[in-house]
């Protein structure tokens, strides 16, 4: 057996070897960082920009007088933008709501059943969940709003639900199921061995230790709802329906010279969801590698 002696000189070579490899990783994340936190420093220091500020030719990086007059008219209620900009704002929180709840509702038991349960056609249905995803989502743009309308759910918020759950649920349960499937099994045979019944072992022992999993797909469900454009855009065509992605495009962006008023309903808009990620991002990490790793 060769033995490495401490004095072996690739052993220094190889240490900075690595520590270069991890600095050059570092500087990446870095640049990475900085190119994806551009739009929104840009989109935030545009909108404290007065109109003509805005539109100078080359661009003030930061304006020299800011304001947030354009935050003040689009949180005023008084005034037609403001009313617009809250009542978009309020139907898009709410359907990404219902849809998050829904998608809990249903990916929840769905996948604790593909998980610990055997039944004929299990695999099947398994993979014929996941096969939805593997076709893009203005293929089931016809035959979804067809479906809509014979139900007669046209210009209801209810048809987004249904919509958002159709593209969702897939990748719910998947996620979901890998995480149960790491759940030893042993842990409810002992609730059940000390008298409980299935459905109190789910309740008490097996909820509590899937919540990083739940809260994941919380998370990918609030905000596939909120930022999804396509189908509120075919499905919703009155005003009052209408959620912030349509709105901003057909009220803030189509024929307008309010850049700052446009970057601000833009800036505020991305401000949720960029709060709901950093707030709940390690459930959600914590979830991928969980579901991913066989124990």
């Amino acid at each position: 057996m060769s033995v490495v002696s401490a004095s072996d000189p690739s052993r220094p070579r190889s240490r900075r070897r690595f520590d270069a490899w991890r600095w050059a990783g570092r500087v990446f994340l870095v640049l990475m960082l900085v190119y994806t936190a551009m739009p929104m420093i840009w989109m935030f220091i545009t909108s404290i920009k007065s109109g003509f500020a805005a539109m100078q030719f080359p661009p003030q990086w930061w304006p020299s007088e800011p304001t947030l007059a354009s935050y003040q008219k689009l949180l005023d209620p008084a005034n037609d933008t403001g009313r617009d900009f809250l009542r978009f704002f309020w139907n898009s929180l709410f359907v990404s709501t219902m849809t998050t709840i829904c998608a809990v509702v249903v990916a929840v038991p769905a996948a604790y059943a593909f998980s610990r349960f055997t039944f004929p056609g299990r695999t099947f249905l398994f993979f014929s969940v996941l096969l939805r995803n593997m076709f893009p989502a203005v293929v089931f743009l016809v035959p979804l709003f067809i479906l809509m309308r014979f139900l007669g759910l046209v210009n209801t918020h209810t048809s987004l639900v249904l919509t958002y759950l159709t593209f969702g649920l897939p990748l719910a349960i998947w996620l979901l199921k890998g995480f149960y499937d790491n759940i030893p099994i042993q842990l409810e045979q002992a609730a059940r061995i000390d008298g409980a019944t299935r459905l109190q072992a789910f309740v008490r022992i097996v909820m509590p230790l899937s919540a990083p999993g739940i809260i994941a797909t919380a998370i990918y469900s609030f905000i596939g709802a909120w930022n999804e454009y396509i189908y509120a855009y075919t499905l919703l065509t009155r005003n009052e329906q209408l959620t912030l992605p349509i709105g901003i495009q057909r009220f803030f962006s189509e024929n307008t010279t309010d850049f700052p008023g446009l970057m601000a309903a833009s800036f505020m808009m991305s401000v949720p969801v960029v709060v709901l990620f950093l707030v709940l991002q390690r459930y959600f990490v914590r979830a991928l590698t969980e579901g991913a790793v066989k124990h």
